[in-house]
């Protein structure tokens, strides 16, 4: 039988309390952390560590999206949306200044998935046509390379990773011929630390002219995200993550020389004009893209929660979810029974990790019984880097920059109580 001094650390003596670098990153940042909180109104409720799924919105943005539907009631939807006409067309304008674009090349969707999905099946591929993407692409990207495999008869292939795990450019662009006609890969893996070398890639790609779409879901509100910068073609992003916007809303990017080769598949009467009863003519801009029917409620909430980022500011969000980031990995590291799994030269918000005897999902009900939101990454949602690096399912705490020091001694003191639990056989 193992001494006293063999078991694990109890949860008040863990390394995030004991650390002698605990100092509060606030006292290091630009960013008003208690202001931040005081605006949030979900911070008072709950220790929200599930940023990468569904962020907490600020007040500006409730209060936008709420005094929108409020409206609709009163007055009617065409009525409230035809008054609101100017507030909904400067969305374009804040989204394209959040990114670095033309407002000419947003697109507003209702997701990122939607918004990927609709410019990737605009693209028209050959038989012998090849696709190339990372190991960490999101299954619902990967599911829609494979239905091109199958419709069109397209290679899908994934580049290798450098030793740190993110997509290697070098090997990229070794990889490159005349065939392939997209370089599709994310920015930040939705179970991984790790942020891949966009910029890189970027300079690959127009250096053989090849499109490049970037999968911004992850990044788009966490960290500094310009397209000009990046060199991509086609970008997707979302609302609900780390811009803290509403669910339900999202954006696409779409280069202006990229218009002239891409049909969506789907067109209606806001994407295009019919002109005569034989003949119709698309949007001379991204707006092609867009389907007449969508919240502009979800809308406003969304151009609302890009201008409050910028506000706060990106870069300063930036170098604090980082810090955030690298404190608590160190932290979960010195919990026995911890095992991080993030990998990366750069990382970001998002941490995953396992806990020896538990199953992710108990570890989230666990933490959820705390008031501590986590979520679960599944095999299913990145199969390829899972299954190659042998993963289990995974707990993902991702942190934002209104999180402080303290929830996430909450989250490394619940879990190793867990683990304590675990080794004295208490379930």
């Amino acid at each position: 039988m193992r001494s006293d001094s063999d078991l694990p650390l109890e949860p008040r003596q863990t390394a995030l309390t004991r650390s002698r670098a605990f100092v509060p990153l606030a006292s290091r940042s630009m960013i008003d952390v208690a202001a931040a909180r005081a605006e949030t109104p979900g911070a008072a409720f709950v220790t929200h560590l599930n940023n990468a799924g569904a962020s907490l919105p600020p007040q500006p943005v409730l209060d936008t999206v709420i005094d929108y539907l409020r409206e609709e009631a009163r007055y009617g939807g065409y009525e409230v949306a035809e008054a609101y006409a100017d507030e909904l067309s400067s969305v374009y304008d804040t989204l394209a200044a959040l990114v670095g674009s033309e407002r000419s090349e947003i697109a507003l969707t209702d997701s990122a998935t939607r918004a990927w999905g609709s410019v990737f099946s605009a693209m028209a591929f050959r038989r012998g046509d090849r696709i190339l993407t990372t190991t960490s692409e999101y299954a619902s990207n990967v599911i829609a390379f494979l239905q091109a495999a199958r419709r069109s008869g397209v290679s899908v292939e994934f580049v290798p990773n450098r030793p740190t795990g993110e997509i290697d450019p070098q090997t990229l662009e070794a990889m490159i011929d005349k065939r392939v006609r997209l370089i599709a890969i994310n920015h930040m893996p939705t179970n991984s630390g790790l942020v891949n070398p966009a910029n890189d890639v970027g300079r690959v790609a127009r250096a053989h002219d090849v499109p490049y779409l970037l999968d911004a879901c992850q990044s788009v509100g966490q960290m500094p995200v310009d397209v000009g910068e990046i060199g991509c073609d086609l970008l997707s992003a979302t609302s609900r993550k780390f811009l803290r916007g509403p669910r339900g809303a999202g954006f696409l990017y779409v280069r202006r020389k990229m218009l002239d080769h891409l049909e969506p598949a789907v067109l209606d009467l806001h994407g295009s004009r019919w002109e005569a009863l034989d003949r119709f003519v698309m949007r001379p801009d991204a707006r092609r893209f867009e389907l007449w029917e969508r919240s502009p409620a979800l809308v406003l909430g969304m151009g609302r929660a890009a201008a409050y980022a910028m506000q706060v500011g990106v870069h300063e969000i930036w170098e604090r979810v980082t810090a955030l980031g690298a404190l608590l990995r160190a932290a979960l590291t010195e919990v026995p029974g911890v095992t991080v799994r993030d990998i990366g030269s750069v990382q970001g918000a998002i941490v995953t990790f396992t806990v020896d005897g538990r199953q992710a999902k108990e570890v989230k009900a666990a933490l959820h019984n705390q008031s501590i939101n986590v979520s679960v990454v599944t095999r299913n949602s990145a199969r390829f880097d899972m299954e190659e690096r042998r993963l289990p399912d995974l707990v993902r705490a991702s942190g934002h920059y209104f999180n402080t020091e303290q929830e996430f001694e909450r989250l490394v003191n619940a879990v190793a109580g867990l683990c304590v639990r675990s080794y004295l056989g208490q379930g």
